[in-house]
């Protein structure tokens, strides 16, 4: 028997964008925390605390991206990828945290509702408008490859339609003079926040519990690895994802006599590489031994 591996792992290095989005957030949210209060927007004030939000997830991405960057350690061999990941998952909680909260004040606004300065609301949400789609042509470029980044931007991709949100709400409050625009607003935009939460929380607990990645089919996979030459079974098979664009497969490859194992080896793991974009691959072969090779597949 013999092993073979490829530990190639993908780098992503997005902390200068993510620190100019940081500053930027972090700048704007004060004085749009201040002008909510003023104007008494609760969709002002809960697009704030969205800002608030984009800046923890900000600064969480952030430190992700330098604590998963730490070499490999005796404790932890696997390094501190998983840490985006946890990071990754902070940021769907908290997203359904404040979407929850806005909801809750919003109800209760409807039975009381104060005076509302429409101009001020909409002067403050269009500066933040203008912060949030900055932020967001800095996010793009990574929001693709890591969950970690994906998180942030949808952070702040929910802000910017909160932004506009209240640029509504402002411009339909100064011509009706109906205040309660501004807590249906608030509640919309906490209602738009949940299903893109869960989808990311989602997506978080896969890589946790070790699933199947994303847009990995393992029947697909299953197939492509039986129609190499050589290849009459295998057994043990595990594909999982440390991080974002980190997927590890393990199997056992039963060859035939009549071909070369560690060549077999080498076109079942550039394959996998070039079909699936799974290069961190250990794989063993065994050879025929006339008993019938089991094709077992178990999910991980």
């Amino acid at each position: 028997m013999g092993k073979e591996h490829n530990h190639a792992i993908p780098k992503i290095n997005k902390e200068g964008p993510l620190f100019a989005a940081l500053i930027l957030t972090s700048s704007f949210l004060i004085a749009e925390i201040i002008g909510g209060i003023m104007t008494s927007s609760l969709a002002l004030i809960s697009d704030a605390a969205h800002m608030l939000t984009d800046a923890v997830a900000l600064a969480i991405a952030l430190a992700a991206i330098r604590i998963g960057r730490r070499p490999i350690d005796a404790k932890r061999t696997y390094g501190y990828y998983r840490f985006e990941i946890l990071a990754a998952s902070f940021n769907a909680i908290l997203l359904f945290l404040i979407a929850a909260y806005v909801i809750y004040e919003a109800y209760k606004r409807f039975f009381m509702t104060p005076e509302i300065q429409s101009m001020g609301m909409l002067i403050i949400a269009t500066l933040g408008l203008i912060v949030n789609l900055t932020s967001m042509r800095l996010l793009t470029s990574g929001k693709d490859s890591s969950l970690n980044m994906k998180g942030a931007y949808l952070e702040v991709w929910s802000d910017l339609l909160g932004s506009i949100g209240v640029m509504a709400a402002a411009i339909l409050i100064r011509l009706t003079g109906f205040t309660w625009i501004d807590s249906v607003i608030a509640i919309a935009i906490g209602i738009w926040v949940l299903p893109r939460a869960w989808t990311l929380l989602k997506e978080s607990i896969n890589i946790l519990l070790e699933g199947v990645p994303e847009g990995i089919d393992l029947e697909k996979l299953n197939q492509a690895i039986s129609k190499v030459n050589g290849v009459i079974g295998f057994h043990d098979l595990h594909v999982w994802a440390i991080t974002s664009g980190k997927i590890n497969l393990t199997a056992h490859i039963v060859v035939d006599k009549q071909y070369d194992c560690e060549q077999t080896l080498s076109i079942i793991r550039q394959m996998l590489a070039s079909e699936f974009n799974i290069i961190h691959t250990t794989l063993q072969h065994e050879r025929d031994t006339g008993i019938s090779p089991t094709n077992n597949c178990v999910q991980h």
